[in-house]
């Protein structure tokens, strides 16, 4: 009797432990993940394509200031960087007759005489060299200073042979300086030599601002090489590709938690839009850009910006 009631012991116990290990898996099966992702659409717009060149800013027209006498610099009105307006006093000099009859105007009057004349800037803009300081002695037609004109300011934009017909004159285009600012430029002429080394042309770039731009002064350059208008953009994020980069795909939401993948052709990219090609989207259709990377073809997601 013992025997018999182990027995069923043993089976009632073996029973529960089955159903209790089926009810598990049953249990995990029913556990959905989720990714969370934000979404974004497609926009019908303008994308162009730029390229950025080096250019170097350069002053077309420098007047240089030459001594008008032989003599002595008794005064200097000028410093490098200073802007100086036309006709501005820059330095006076003393001719060396004067400066020797002065020692017998001491005793005699009259040999005193006075013999400074004083040199004025030939035109408005920016001092760029001085070459004399007081007290130096100067030959007639010894350069004293070198003026700027602030309104010839230019860039030289190294055009490489083959990318010409991008910069043709009058092409608009924008130049970045390092400080991160934007100007706008218009290319006004061509050098007619080719660095033989490097194989650019120089072209000159024209600047729209009144800034004070230092000489010798690196920037970039954007020329579009290609514009594609009424043509369908997205978010660069949006768009996947694989290790060799031949095919590309996006994650389209087919309702609020499912998301599939989408085969796509591209054409511009830009730092951060891309213009699709194919298939054709629908303005209201939402593709994930962030927390699609890794996604399988269909994917359970968790809008959580809409």
């Amino acid at each position: 009797m013992k025997k018999i009631l182990f027995l069923s012991n043993m089976i009632i116990l073996l029973a529960i432990f089955s159903c209790t290990n089926k009810s598990k898996p049953s249990e995990e099966e029913s556990i959905k993940v989720t990714t969370p992702v934000t979404v974004t659409s497609v926009s019908t717009g303008t994308i162009s394509k730029v390229i950025n060149l080096t250019a170097t800013s350069s002053y077309l027209k420098k007047n240089t200031v030459k001594s008008a006498a032989t003599g002595y610099i008794t005064k200097i009105s000028c410093n490098i960087g200073e802007y100086v307006k036309a006709g501005s006093p820059l330095y006076s000099v003393k001719t060396k007759e004067a400066e020797a009859l002065s020692n017998f105007s001491k005793t005699n009057p009259e040999f005193a005489f006075n013999g400074e004349l004083t040199i004025k800037a030939p035109t408005s803009g920016i001092i760029t060299e001085v070459n004399k300081q007081a007290n130096d002695y100067v030959a007639d037609g010894d350069q004293l200073c070198v003026i700027a004109e602030q309104s010839s300011l230019v860039f030289l934009l190294n055009v490489p042979f083959e990318q010409n017909k991008l910069a043709s004159i009058g092409t608009n285009c924008e130049i970045l300086l390092p400080d991160s600012t934007h100007i706008q430029g218009t290319i006004t002429s061509k050098l007619s030599a080719i660095d033989a080394v490097s194989q650019t042309q120089s072209f000159v770039v024209k600047p729209h601002t009144n800034a004070q731009i230092p000489e010798n002064l690196t920037a970039f350059v954007q020329l579009n090489e290609s514009t594609e208008a009424n043509t369908q953009i997205t978010d660069k994020k949006c768009v996947l590709t694989d290790e060799t980069m031949d095919k590309f795909w996006v994650m389209k939401l087919i309702n609020d938690s499912t998301a599939i993948k989408v085969p796509v052709k591209t054409g511009i990219v830009t730092d951060t839009e891309v213009q699709i090609l194919s298939p054709k989207f629908d303005k209201l259709d939402r593709l994930i850009n962030t927390g699609n990377y890794g996604l399988p073809d269909t994917a359970l997601v968790n809008i959580i910006q809409p």
